[in-house]
């Protein structure tokens, strides 16, 4: 079962409220050495996210640079320059992640927004904790013997119930490679797809005999 935002995420998470002042958020990121801070109205629901980026557009501003930054910025960009207070600087809607999504899901979602770090709130939108680019590249350091016993015993015989013997499956730096006969071609391209989305795999080299039956 692949690895949950639960289990790699942090539970004690540096909060603000939207009346935080630019100089305390900026303390804040300083001193944590984070990346990001998750902001909370009274009920403990996150409404925003302020970052180093966010706080970045209010110095670039009082650069000198007028010119330069108005071809770069957008007009909410010029707004947000003008914020002194988490609420008037953060970035809303907030990506968020929840508990019980795959750690995968939640590295598509930093990819895909271009973020560090996504609060992780509960069903009722609170939040419970908060994940990196760090946690979740943790699951890269997964012992490569214990990813082919995984292939091997958890896939291969458990799940597809296939004998283990018709497979040859080596893994070396968290790229696997698996050879053998599949019943039949639907099944290996599961196969595949299932070995790629364990913990730990960097890549799947298909190897696999697809069968093919005369027309």
């Amino acid at each position: 079962m692949s690895t949950t935002v639960k289990e790699v995420m942090t539970a004690d998470v540096v909060m603000v409220r939207g009346d935080t002042s630019f100089k305390d958020m900026a303390s804040m990121l300083t001193m944590s050495r984070i990346s990001a801070l998750p902001v909370v109205d009274k009920a403990g629901k996150v409404i925003g996210v302020v970052s180093e980026a966010d706080l970045l557009v209010k110095e670039a501003d009082q650069a000198g640079h007028p010119g330069r930054l108005s071809g770069l910025r957008h007009r909410h960009d010029h707004q947000k320059a003008a914020g002194t207070t988490a609420a008037e600087l953060m970035t809303r809607p907030p990506v968020v992640t929840c508990p019980d999504d795959p750690v995968q899901h939640a590295a598509w979602l930093m990819h895909d927004r271009g973020v560090k770090r996504l609060p992780v709130v509960d069903q009722a939108g609170h939040l419970v904790g908060i994940v990196s680019r760090s946690d979740v590249l943790g699951v890269f350091g997964r012992p490569d013997e214990e990813i082919r016993g995984e292939v091997i015993d958890r896939l291969i015989l458990r799940r597809f119930l296939m004998d283990p013997a018709l497979f040859e499956v080596t893994v070396q730096e968290g790229i696997v490679s698996i050879a053998g006969w599949p019943e039949t071609a639907e099944v290996a391209k599961r196969l595949v797809e299932a070995v790629r989305q364990l913990d730990g795999v960097v890549a799947v080299r298909d190897r696999l005999t697809y069968p093919t039956y005369p027309g």
